[in-house]
């Protein structure tokens, strides 16, 4: 019903940028009331929350990437993004992309981000 991309992961040395996308497809009713969030998982741990745009537009950061990370959404082109800067290597994950309405989650296949020098 809903089908969610990722792309923009590379390797990138400590201190570095990256700007990370997730384009929608399917049912454009179910897009337009989802809200948005990234997530990440590194080898051997759980996938944890990075950050999440409502479909009203509220933001939320985890502790760990605020001030670094900023998320976004083009409504319009049905995309989040996910600009990261100042990257460590413990951000190093598969980033996957999430789409949510009524407590459904679709997920996007995610897009590895290695952070090393």
């Amino acid at each position: 019903q809903v089908q969610l991309m990722e792309s923009g992961g590379n390797l990138v040395q400590p201190g570095g940028s990256l700007r990370l996308s997730c384009a929608a497809s399917g049912d454009i009713f179910v897009i337009n009331l989802m809200g948005w969030g990234w997530y990440r998982q590194a080898p051997g741990t759980q996938r944890e929350l990075v950050a999440t745009i409502a479909r009203g537009g509220s933001i939320g950061y985890a502790d760990h990437v605020k001030g670094r990370f900023t998320i976004s959404r083009d409504n319009a082109k049905m995309t989040m993004y996910l600009q990261m800067n100042s990257l460590k290597p413990e951000d190093t994950a598969v980033y996957y992309c999430n789409g949510r309405v009524g407590g459904r989650d679709s997920w996007g296949q995610g897009t590895q981000v290695t952070v090393s020098s």
